[in-house]
């Protein structure tokens, strides 16, 4: 880990909906997430355009302003495997919620309601919610630079030990 890192975040990718078909009549989808020179994959879910991958993968972040890229995959055998769109992750108004620095919402409460913009990928509005004593944000992300599809992922920041970041909690949500 680098010595500049700021924190991890989780990134749980947990399916994909009308995804494109790549193949015959379906497609053997994965998702690769990158930010900066970090690349981190799921598992291929084979002849299926609406899987469920339900895959963690935790990203090292060290500025909030490095983009993260999500791709999917069509994963084949003998050639070289087909891009089936792609989305960012749009970090910063779930950044603005851990700012809050809240601490002690009941179970569900819902923090920041994030709109689809032009500018994000968003399909759907994307609530930050307080959940087992952290914020969490649900995300539905249209696929660009393909004729359909979306992934629903769920991202989560995990502070590192002795890091006060977000000033007043520490990555189970108790105070420090």
């Amino acid at each position: 880990m680098e010595k500049n890192t700021l924190g991890l975040l989780r990134i749980r990718v947990r399916r994909g909906h009308n995804l494109a078909v790549r193949d015959t009549l379906s497609s053997d989808p994965y998702v690769v997430v990158t930010m900066g020179n970090q690349k981190l994959k799921t598992r291929v879910v084979k002849n299926n355009c609406n899987p469920e991958w339900n895959d963690e993968l935790t990203l090292s972040v060290t500025s909030f302003d490095t983009p993260i890229t999500l791709t999917v995959y069509d994963k084949d055998t003998f050639t070289v495997d087909d891009k089936m769109g792609d989305a960012d992750i749009d970090l910063k108004p779930y950044i603005e919620c851990l700012k809050m620095g809240l601490k002690n919402l009941p179970e569900g409460c819902v923090v920041k309601r994030v709109q689809p913009t032009k500018q994000n990928c968003l399909s759907d509005e994307s609530p930050c919610v307080w959940h087992d004593g952290k914020i969490v944000q649900d995300m539905s992300l249209r696929l660009r630079n393909v004729e359909c599809g979306e992934v629903f992922v769920q991202i989560e920041w995990i502070n590192l030990p002795g890091s006060n970041l977000f000033a007043g909690t520490d990555q189970f949500g108790v105070t420090n």
